[in-house]
């Protein structure tokens, strides 16, 4: 029986971030929208309600039915969840003359409350909400406070039943981690025994048990996800899987040999496909993003119906599909908004009629980073940068030709090089060269070039979510200009982005 925390999700953009420390804690959690919350079981240990962007006085505000875990299960409420307890309980939540964004020093009136245990009396928390309770109901007890909000933090009493008005999941909250551990091991009683080791344990068993002997195909990008995912599913049935690694002609240079000889050398049962011709003639005189992305798509699922129907006999699609794409597609309002097409292939046409397996689908990106190394996965491929499924392809703005591909893989060559030998490139999560579709005068010795510019683009982040432009040294980037210039026919120029997410997003397009 695996014991988990249930997350309530009311569409806050930090409850990833809850799952992300509650599991750092090594207790296994999920995230359910508010409104889709599954039925108790003995393997709910406690559940956490959210926040969220709406206020709990608006009449279209997220309002569930929270008897079904009040009183029966260890029950947390983060800010927007802690106004809901107190409004729906009998209390009242006001507008906010004091509206709290950002740092506020905690003053805790009950030091032995369970949920404060071995947490200064005096600490640093991160506020983000506009409301704030006014009014607590009967047997509510204010257990801290901070200088603008009389109720910091509640208990029920008689109850393991909680409010905190600020959120212990932001890193800002100095003691944030302890008191959800105070939470989730003391209150919950959870033991902590959820590992990248019983992880796979349980993964390839269920595997085994879902599987069974039949045929299982999984397509591989070269990236950390599908590379864990293959290991994983090779270990729980072994030759059963066949992987295709298709080389869409808009991968780094030298990438498919390089990755294919990886993942032989892996023992995987590996196909690799050489179609970047076909990719390069979808996408002629194509310019607009997203027309590239839905072309790159289509002719992906193509070859990779031809080369499935290959192989005999086979009943399962392997997916390296990981947690947020899960929780994005359960949101509270339905799926985000489309800024752009998912850089996966997200299926195979109906068709092909194969059921489908998704050994990661539990996991955040840093998580399937642990499971790899304790798949003994080598660190070239656990290291490396995330890299879009359209590849070069959204790194090239405009019509996608070979000449252009040829800039840009020489370029980016350069750069990604520099990086590692400058010892910088662990120190950047991902780092790309854009070609523009515009060209500038040079001088190149005594004659006159107009030739093409390129960004250099790398940044920091943990999950993508949002990023930083990485401050490479100036010489660093003095030398790849040099570099770049000197040694790549067509670019005359290169510039650095400084642009951070938000409001710019990591790729161009």
């Amino acid at each position: 029986m695996q014991e988990k925390i249930l997350i309530l999700d009311f569409g806050s953009q930090y409850t990833q971030l809850i799952a992300r420390r509650v599991r750092e804690l090594n207790v296994y959690c999920e995230i359910h929208p508010f409104n889709k919350a599954p039925e108790i079981t003995k393997e709910i240990k406690g559940v956490i309600l959210s926040g969220s962007p709406f206020s709990v006085r608006d009449p279209q505000s997220p309002n569930p039915n929270l008897s079904v875990f009040r009183g029966k299960l260890p029950l947390l409420g983060v800010c927007y969840g802690a106004q809901l307890m107190a409004q729906k309980f009998g209390g009242e939540v006001t507008a906010s003359k004091h509206r709290e964004y950002g740092r506020a020093m905690l003053n805790i009136t009950s030091p032995d409350n369970e949920l404060l245990k071995n947490v200064p009396v005096q600490t640093q928390v991160w506020m983000s909400h506009g409301d704030t309770i006014a009014k607590i109901p009967e047997k509510f007890q204010i257990i801290a406070s901070t200088p603008d909000v009389k109720v910091g933090a509640f208990q029920i009493s008689g109850e393991q039943t909680w409010g905190i008005q600020y959120h212990p999941e932001v890193y800002h909250s100095t003691d944030g981690l302890q008191m959800l551990k105070n939470f989730i091991v003391s209150i919950c009683g959870c033991s902590q025994n959820w590992t990248p080791a019983s992880f796979i344990d349980s993964t390839i068993s269920e595997i085994r048990n879902t599987v069974g002997n039949e045929k299982v195909i999984l397509g591989l990008s070269g990236g950390v996800d599908s590379s864990v995912a293959a290991v994983l599913l090779h270990q729980a049935i072994g030759e059963n899987l066949t992987c295709i690694f298709v080389d869409n002609g808009l991968l780094r240079k030298n990438e498919f040999g390089k990755v294919l000889d990886s993942y032989k050398n892996m023992g995987l049962n590996v196909i690799g496909v050489d179609a970047g011709k076909q990719f390069l003639d979808a996408l002629s005189e194509i310019t607009d993003p997203e027309k590239k992305r839905k072309a790159i798509g289509r002719v992906f699922i193509e070859v990779f119906d031809q080369e499935a129907h290959k192989i005999e006999n086979v009943k399962w699609l392997a997916q390296g599909t990981i947690y947020p794409d899960v929780i994005e597609s359960l949101s509270v309002n339905g799926p985000s908004a489309t800024i752009k097409s998912h850089h996966n292939v997200g299926g195979l046409p109906d068709f092909m009629k194969l059921k489908i397996v998704e050994p990661l689908k539990l996991l955040f990106k840093d998580e399937v980073r642990r499971v790899g190394k304790e798949l003994k996965i080598s660190d070239t491929i656990l290291g490396r940068h995330p890299f879009p499924g359209p590849g070069l392809g959204i790194r090239i703005l405009g019509e996608v030709t070979a000449e252009k591909v040829r800039i840009v893989q020489e370029a980016d060559d350069i750069f990604i090089e520099g990086l590692k030998e400058s010892d910088l490139y662990n120190r950047v999560w991902q780092a790309a060269v854009i070609l523009l579709p515009v060209q500038s005068v040079g001088v190149m010795g005594d004659e006159r070039t107009y030739e093409n510019a390129v960004v250099l683009r790398a940044v920091s982040s943990t999950d993508g979510m949002t990023a930083d432009w990485v401050h490479l040294p100036y010489e660093f980037l003095s030398n790849m200009s040099n570099k770049i210039i000197n040694n790549v026919k067509g670019i005359n120029r290169v510039v650095y982005d400084i642009s951070s997410k938000p409001p710019a997003t990591i790729e161009w397009e």
